[in-house]
């Protein structure tokens, strides 16, 4: 009998200028922990699957800092390790590799250098290029892929980047929404929805969990692997509680908690 692939549970920080941000509809003000290696402490400890660290800072100037501070926190995960953030070139990739990333998370590079994501795809292998997508709904109230911190939009709906990507050869999604990000209301289960039954790639769901239920809605709506910010860090053993929630309700997830 095939064994069932374990659902993930990945803890997500968000840096700014090499501080960990809250995130809010992707904007980021309120500064969680001033030395990232703090929060990787109790993930440790918190039986977490993943950590993704992604750069959100406003200036490629910070790429050096943050190559630092994926060193360091490499030196204390004990846990596959993701990171992205100002990937604009292969050099800087295999350096991020080479100071403790597990994986390469790659987001505006899909929309201005394609070229690129084939290449590291080729090099590093699939397994090790996740797809960052973030979708918000415009004006007229479509949902649309942005890039750029949310800066610029792609007019692209979800569906044909998702396949854009997996053309592109990533090995993951990770799908955000900008609309749900700290809005406390779960993720996009909608949107999330359509990417799942569009690629055939693993889908993280990422942004708007406020209640353990919400991971477990992401599951059954089609994600191989739930991930959260904000509330593991205002929530005292998080992501034990978090497990042993999706434990009980039946979901095949890696057991210490």
């Amino acid at each position: 009998m095939a064994t069932m692939l374990k659902k993930r549970l990945i803890a997500v920080l968000i840096l700014a200028n090499n501080y960990v941000v809250q995130s809010i509809k992707f904007k980021h003000t309120n500064v969680i922990h001033y030395d990232p290696v703090h929060a990787i402490d109790c993930f440790n400890k918190w039986a977490v699957d993943e950590i993704i660290i992604l750069n959100v800072s406003r200036t490629q100037d910070t790429r050096e800092s943050f190559l630092n501070t994926v060193s360091r926190i490499s030196q204390q995960c004990f846990v596959p390790l993701s990171v992205g953030g100002w990937v604009t070139d292969i050099d800087y990739a295999q350096a991020l590799l080479k100071n403790g990333a597990d994986k390469i998370v790659v987001n505006t590079i899909i929309h201005s250098q394609p070229s690129l994501v084939i290449r590291l795809s080729e090099k590093f292998g699939k397994q090790c290029i996740v797809a960052s997508i973030d979708v918000k709904k415009n004006e007229s109230g479509l949902k649309e892929v942005i890039v750029d911190r949310g800066r610029h939009s792609t007019g692209a709906d979800v569906v044909s980047w998702a396949q854009r990507a997996e053309t592109l050869g990533v090995g993951e999604i990770l799908l955000n929404s900008v609309d749900h990000d700290g809005a406390r209301k779960g993720y996009d289960l909608e949107t999330l929805d359509k990417v799942c039954c569009t690629v055939s790639l693993p889908v993280i769901a990422f942004g708007g969990v406020f209640t353990w239920e919400h991971l477990a809605e992401g599951l059954v709506t089609g994600a191989d692997a739930v991930a959260a910010a904000n509330i593991f860090h205002y929530t005292e053993f998080s992501t034990k509680r978090a497990k042993k929630f999706l434990f009980d309700a039946n979901f095949p997830v890696r057991g210490g908690f």
